[in-house]
């Protein structure tokens, strides 16, 4: 399995205290050292839209980069994809949903704006080496309209295909998906493009994010968001927790015999370091408890004499 870490960008987008550019660095430096290949490092937004990562460009330039590791920015137009070109990223995020009305919200335009526009990234990365991912928000249900026809899905991956995205990505944007749905809906996707350039995006608003995670995996899934700590939302999007725990994914990949590439003794150290770093605590479920291997004294009325 392949964990791609969102946290610098997806977890502290809604972050209502500001991270000092110096610890998104650190942060992102650390991710780097602790095996990821992925990392959605920031933002090329607007800043009065974004303003928790107006230090998109400053980001990318200062971390320290590390081969093997693909460093993502999602960019909103072409604008956003000059910035994110400037400032080195590898790879680029498009995002549009699968609803119109979400689309709307979060993008302020149609679906159709949305897609014309990415032509425009596409032809100005045409000469050059960056990665283009193709983003389905609202993949699974949309807080606005409910059920989202799963043709309409499939029909914008191949849109996406069709104008070079090299890699695909079904978002669960406000956490609606459940694993029968998840299952089906990624088996169609692979039908379309190879399991190494398909990513899903859960979040566990209502608790099924490791459900559907295993659901796509049994489906043929490889590739996989997650954010540190759990962090996370969707700030135009009604009730969106947070993105499924990298740290609580990366241990149920470990139960369960699933290589994943990841220090989780690092990434379980990271992640209890957040806290101090935001001021609340975050939801993630592994760095309070411990490893399953992390075993405690028994007391002393229970020792066998």
């Amino acid at each position: 399995m392949i964990i791609q870490e969102v946290a610098p960008r997806d977890g502290l987008q809604i972050e209502p205290t500001w991270v000092e550019t110096d610890d998104k660095v650190a942060l992102i430096d650390s991710l780097s050292n602790i095996g990821f290949t992925r990392i959605e490092a920031g933002s090329f937004v607007s800043p009065k839209a974004i303003p928790a990562l107006r230090d998109g460009e400053e980001v990318f330039l200062r971390i320290t980069r590390k081969p093997g590791v693909i460093y993502v920015g999602l960019v909103p137009n072409a604008r956003g994809a000059e910035r994110a070109l400037e400032a080195f990223a590898d790879e680029l995020n498009l995002v549009m949903s699968a609803s119109e009305t979400h689309n709307r919200a979060n993008m302020r335009m149609s679906c159709d704006a949305s897609l014309a526009g990415f032509g425009g990234i596409v032809e100005l990365t045409r000469h050059t080496r960056v990665l283009l991912n193709g983003t389905v928000a609202t993949a699974f249900g949309c807080p606005f309209e409910g059920h989202i026809d799963e043709d309409r899905v499939v029909s914008i991956i191949d849109a996406y295909l069709a104008l070079g995205m090299t890699g695909i990505t079904l978002a669960d944007t406000t956490g609606m998906a459940n694993p029968r749905q998840v299952s089906r809906i990624v088996k169609r996707a692979l039908g379309r493009v190879g399991p190494e350039a398909l990513t899903l995006h859960f979040h566990n608003t209502r608790g099924l994010g490791l459900a559907n995670v295993l659901a796509a995996y049994e489906a043929g899934a490889r590739r996989f968001d997650a954010s540190l700590g759990g962090l996370g939302g969707c700030p135009f999007a009604p009730g969106a927790s947070g993105n499924i725990c990298t740290e609580d994914l990366a241990n149920m990949c470990e139960e369960m015999g699933i290589p994943h590439g990841i220090d989780l003794d690092g990434l379980i150290a990271l992640s209890r370091g957040l806290p101090a770093l935001l001021g609340h605590d975050v939801p993630g479920q592994v760095a309070k408890a411990g490893r399953n291997r992390d075993l405690h004294p028994a007391p002393e009325y229970a020792v066998a004499a």
